[in-house]
């Protein structure tokens, strides 16, 4: 009987790849990331710094068949047109949103582009919580049915909050496909977790501490919002041992008005960038080669690097279970048949790209297998 060895290694690509924090969740598990992509100059510069490789340019130039094969997909894929801000700010501007969005609406559907010419095994990805109720959640629903119906993989789906890891309240849904039928739940986030006294550095300069001017407005911006009832306001976290900060977003540049941290009796100051990789989770060798205002950018657009470490592990565990090698070449080979209809383009309308040898895919992926042992 074969036995195959329980290798804890698994290859990925990291899409919307951002400054990397999903790559380091998942390399934290043994997983090898083979290719990755991001548009954004300044992320990749960052992505770059700390990680030795630049990521491929924009994804909608990509051709699905020019990526390497690889176990799992991640990819959080972009969150303006799916969260609350962001349908907000489209309609007044008059644009449309979610998958009606011009520039960004349709991105989720190249995710679906290379989920039917690789087949994965398995994937993760990653959006803002509003992503589930947009659109009165039509939207949602036509992700599901892409991943189920279109693509035939079992998914699950859930709604995560990092704060039970760190010290930052922050909401967002992760859906897990497999390409097989497999036993999979989603993880509990348990564990030791940060407090904000480890995220705040001990000293910091004079330029994060918010002008007088600039408090004030707050303040009063505050107060006429109270008195008509609604939540809008800064968000001053005084405890220091309990407290949790509000959401870290990509806005925190403007004025850091979610998040403010308390400097004796005069105006409160901004997080600085190291103190916001900090409640992402990112560690202290993390390099940010960028400005701050950048810096505020890209941390607030990340992933919270512990929760998906933790989904990430849960994903590992269920693909180094006893692999068949015939089980994983059919998988293979199935990219051929799922990939074509009959007029021989693909369920999204482009021209169906083949192996030029049926032969050379067969012996590309028992390459990939793992180190068999005889028992």
């Amino acid at each position: 009987m074969i036995m195959f060895a329980r290798d804890m290694s698994f290859s990925f690509i990291d899409l919307f790849a951002g400054i990397g924090g999903t790559r380091m969740a998942f390399e934290g598990v043994g997983g090898r990331c083979v290719f990755s992509s991001e548009w954004d100059a300044w992320a990749c510069d960052t992505y770059e710094a700390n990680f030795g490789e630049r990521p491929s340019g924009d994804i909608t130039e990509i051709d699905a068949f020019d990526i390497p094969q690889h176990d799992v997909l991640v990819g959080g894929f972009p969150c303006q047109p799916f969260s609350i801000a962001g349908v907000t700010k489209n309609n007044a501007l008059g644009n449309e949103h979610g998958f009606r969005h011009a520039t960004q609406g349709t991105l989720f559907f190249h995710i679906a582009r290379i989920l039917e010419a690789s087949r994965p095994r398995a994937f993760l990805l990653e959006n803002v919580k509003n992503l589930v109720s947009h659109d009165k959640g039509r939207t949602f629903e036509t992700i599901l049915r892409t991943l189920q119906d279109e693509l035939s993989y079992s998914v699950k789906w859930t709604i995560l909050d990092a704060q039970a890891l760190l010290p930052q309240h922050r909401q967002r849904v992760y859906i897990v496909g497999f390409r097989d039928a497999v036993d999979f739940e989603f993880p509990e986030l348990s564990g030791a977790r940060a407090t904000l006294s480890d995220v705040l550095e001990k000293r910091v300069a004079s330029k994060y501490r918010l002008t007088e001017h600039l408090w004030n407005y707050l303040q009063g911006y505050a107060a006429k919002h109270r008195a008509k009832g609604n939540g809008f306001g800064y968000g001053l976290v005084t405890d220091r041992v309990n407290g949790v900060t509000r959401t870290l977003s990509a806005r925190y540049y403007k004025d850091g008005s979610e998040i403010l941290i308390p400097v004796g009796s005069g105006p409160p100051r901004r997080l600085t960038p190291r103190e916001c990789a900090r409640l992402q989770g990112f560690p202290d060798d993390f390099e940010i080669p960028v400005s701050d205002t950048q810096a505020y950018k890209q941390f607030g657009n990340s992933v919270a690097v512990p929760v998906v470490q933790t989904v990430a592990r849960a994903i590992r565990d269920v693909l180094v279970k006893r692999r068949s090698p015939d089980a994983y070449v059919q998988g293979r080979m199935r990219t051929i048949l799922i990939n074509s209809n009959r007029n021989g383009r693909t369920n999204h309308g482009q021209k169906a790209k083949f192996p030029r040898k049926t032969a050379e895919l067969v012996r590309t992926t028992q390459a990939n297998l793992p180190l068999a042992n005889s028992k």
